[in-house]
């Protein structure tokens, strides 16, 4: 028996190459499902609802409308435009080197503790005014109360330790006429997160914070020239800011840095444990989780999670905590929820 012949596969002669075009980076559906942000940017849209955006939009190596996140004034306009554009938010504005932050990435963190709360609520996200938020260092963008107003319609308290920080949140928050809303308090005691703030009668379901990363402001200028680096933008010709986004002192560094932060607030979350249902705080090092969990141990945290996001490659993730038992988390959403 012969075995039948296959013909060759017909050869063709290469073409050259031409000239490399830069591989545009897929787009991860890494954000919260109730995010508004996925996907592109539509700037049309957002240029129609905020004019002065159109200046600051350049077309990026990958043929895409983006804006240059090097300027500080293109992502403050930016962000005023995404805020008005989604959340309602007609005015906003922030002082020159304050923290400028990225909004989807913020809008994150609420969903995700919107979860929290409807985990032991039946799966139903608690709404409306009866639900109280702490956000803990605010900033002078006011964010956090901004994004978790409109999307969920609760009641905020931003607190600072800056007054000029709590002064320009103030303006954004009367101009927009939220003061009903969100109301804003200046920490007494510099040293203190929580201690030395809230009145014995308060009560709040949330507290959230983004709290300062790095321990020095050598730490935090080392940091953005990785961040300029790896963005491809350390051009030695080229003035860059010094600090990606901005920010003040408190905003980025103290003194120990993350972990010396979330430790401390973790210790003063004791303390007021019985008039807050569920503790949160951000936390960029993943280095920091076990220092953290065993700080949560030894203060008698009766339960906590680590919940992992991510914004394209940026991973990151909170940690919260709560002095409740079970039974004591039902017997506060029944009092406070229905």
């Amino acid at each position: 028996m012969t075995t039948p012949r296959t013909s060759k596969a017909t050869r063709h002669k290469p073409k050259p190459a031409g000239e490399a075009k830069p591989v545009e980076p897929r787009v991860k559906p890494s954000l919260h499902p109730r995010n508004r942000h996925q996907g592109r940017y539509d700037f049309p849209q957002l240029i129609s609802v905020c004019p002065e955006l159109a200046e600051f939009v350049i077309i990026n190596p990958y043929g895409k409308e983006s804006i240059d996140f090097a300027n500080p004034s293109a992502v403050r306009v930016f962000n005023r435009a995404l805020l008005k554009a989604f959340y309602g938010i007609a005015h906003w504005d922030i002082p020159a080197d304050y923290l400028c932050p990225p909004v989807p990435g913020r809008a994150d963190y609420v969903h995700f503790l919107a979860d929290l709360l409807a985990s032991i609520n039946d799966g139903e996200i608690p709404r409306g005014q009866n639900v109280r938020v702490l956000d803990i260092g605010m900033g002078a963008n006011c964010v956090y109360p901004l994004i978790g107003h409109s999307e969920y319609r609760w009641q905020f308290l931003g607190t600072e330790v800056d007054p000029t920080a709590v002064k320009a949140a103030k303006a954004i928050v009367q101009s927009n006429g939220l003061n009903k809303a969100i109301s804003l308090r200046l920490q007494p005691n510099p040293q203190k997160i929580l201690l030395d703030l809230l009145e014995s009668s308060e009560r709040f379901d949330l507290t959230m914070c983004n709290p300062p990363f790095h321990a020095s402001l050598d730490e935090a200028t080392r940091g953005s020239e990785r961040k300029w680096r790896a963005l491809g933008k350390a051009d030695p010709k080229r003035k860059l800011p010094v600090l990606n986004f901005g920010g003040q002192a408190a905003e980025l560094w103290c003194e120990g840095g993350e972990q010396r932060f979330v430790t401390q607030l973790i210790r003063e979350s004791i303390q007021v444990g019985r008039q807050i249902l569920w503790f949160s705080v951000l936390v960029s090092k993943a280095s920091n989780l076990p220092a953290i969990q065993t700080a949560l141990k030894k203060a008698g945290a009766r339960e906590s999670q680590v919940v992992d996001m991510s914004q394209g490659n940026k991973q990151s993730r909170f940690v919260a905590w709560t002095f409740h038992d079970k039974e004591q988390q039902q017997m506060w959403r029944e009092k406070n929820w229905k």
